[in-house]
């Protein structure tokens, strides 16, 4: 993805002010739902909003087995070309299905696609296992036709998973974990990851992350992970599908990665990228995902950045768009050849 001088000036300038910011922790339980709850003031509205800019929107269930998830439905006024199952960020602990409105409007209107964003439980109130299994519900609700016929059905249709910081994380190991279904896994057409997490043990970047880190706490990144899984080892922690980078990614498909430079996390979507790209060199049930595993590395880039008001975001999403409606285009182009 080529960059320009400008591009890389206005990110420059906008870490000077995020440098004068606090940086995410999580030290205990309480300071996350205090933000969760002046979150969803904050989104007094959001449906309205939504509407405004002519996109269909609905609260639905995700049910599967004994569990019921909430998830947010997004569609455009048109027919959809495909659907996007969305995975929040928030750390785990805090977060919503409202919180990507914005960008979810912009991936309807860019792709023409429904976008089905997963409200999952916080790991403030849940386990990280929970949390995990609402995002598997959720995906395989979706895939196995939940939808129905809402909005004018979405059988058939290609779906991708998008998932940005902890929701990368929950996007992988959903893959993951819908190995068991080869049926339903098929289905995935792509995923994009922003700059997820990968290793819940903690990557050389994370562990040597210092106090200068932008966004994030770097010096409590690594006790901050160890506080969402407690009582496991390191080496627990580092077992598929808890932190992805370490199972099996043979049959995956093809994929999309942003990481910043100035991200205490690029080393998970460095090694998660790398990882991925050579257990799919020679898998024949996506033959073209060896040359379609991409990592996009950011220079002046840290945690986040997809939702900052810079240059930057705009070509990170419009690199997302240009992806997601090719993959599209070229499936589409598959089924109608003779």
């Amino acid at each position: 993805m080529d960059i320009d001088e400008a591009t890389l000036q206005a990110s420059r300038e906008f870490n000077r002010k995020l440098a004068h910011a606090p940086r995410f922790k999580v030290r205990n339980r309480f300071t996350p739902m205090l933000i969760q709850a002046l979150m969803r003031l904050s989104q007094f509205n959001a449906d309205r909003k939504v509407a405004r800019a002519g996109i269909q929107v609905e609260s639905m269930t995700a049910t599967m087995d004994a569990l019921r998830v909430p998830v947010r439905v997004l569609r455009p006024a048109g027919a959809p070309r495909g659907v996007v199952l969305d995975y929040h960020g928030g750390g785990w602990v805090i977060g919503n299905a409202r919180m990507n409105d914005a960008l979810n409007m912009a991936l309807v209107q860019a792709c023409g696609v429904a976008v089905v964003s997963v409200d999952y439980r916080l790991a403030t109130r849940a386990p990280i296992q929970h949390v995990m299994d609402d995002c598997l519900a959720a995906a395989r609700w979706l895939l196995q036709g939940g939808l129905g016929d809402s909005f004018g059905g979405f059988d058939g249709l290609p779906v991708f998973l998008v998932g940005e910081s902890a929701g990368g994380h929950l996007a992988a190991a959903t893959l993951l974990r819908l190995k068991a279904w080869p049926e339903l896994l098929a289905r995935i057409a792509g995923a994009v990851l922003y700059y997820g997490v990968y290793d819940l043990a903690g990557t050389p970047s994370v562990h040597s992350a210092g106090p200068d880190t932008l966004v994030l706490h770097g010096p409590g990144m690594v006790s901050s992970l160890r506080m969402l899984t407690p009582g496991l080892t390191d080496a627990e922690r580092r077992q598929a599908p808890l932190s992805p980078l370490f199972g099996d990614l043979s049959g995956l498909p093809p994929a999309l990665l942003f990481a910043g430079q100035l991200d205490p996390l690029r080393d998970d979507s460095i090694e998660m990228a790398a990882r991925w790209r050579t257990a799919n060199a020679h898998d024949g049930a996506h033959a073209d995902a060896h040359v379609n595993v991409q990592l996009h590395l950011l220079p002046e880039v840290p945690h986040g950045v997809i939702h900052f008001p810079i240059p930057m975001a705009q070509r990170i999403t419009a690199r997302t768009h240009a992806w997601i409606g090719a993959r599209i285009a070229a499936l589409a182009s598959t089924s109608l050849s003779p």
